[in-house]
C-alpha cells in the first residue's frame, strides 16, 4: 500500500510541475506576445519593441529554459522517490 501512495504522490507532483511550467509558457507566449504586446511595445530590446521581441524570440528562449528547468526538477523528484536512472 505504501508503494501505491508513493506512486500516486509522485505522479501528482509530476503533473503539478508540468502544469506550472505550461502555465508559465502560456503566460509568456500568449500573454506577453499577444495580449500585452501593446503595453510592452513601450520598451525596446536591441531596437525592437518588447512585445514583438517576446512574440518572435522571447517565448522560444523561455521555452528552452523551461525544458531545462523541467529536467532539473524531474531529476530532483526522481531522487526524492528513489526512481532515478543510472
Amino acid at each position: 500500500m505504501d508503494k501505491e501512495k508513493n506512486k500516486n504522490l509522485y505522479w501528482k507532483l509530476n503533473l503539478t510541475i508540468v502544469g506550472s511550467l505550461l502555465a508559465i509558457w502560456f503566460m509568456v507566449s500568449f500573454g506577453a506576445g499577444i495580449l500585452f504586446s501593446e503595453n510592452l511595445d513601450q520598451f525596446e530590446i536591441a531596437g525592437f519593441k518588447l512585445g514583438f521581441w517576446f512574440a518572435q524570440q522571447g517565448s522560444i528562449i523561455i521555452f528552452v529554459f523551461l525544458i531545462a528547468l523541467y529536467c532539473f526538477l524531474m531529476n530532483k523528484l526522481d531522487k526524492r522517490f528513489n526512481v532515478e536512472e543510472e
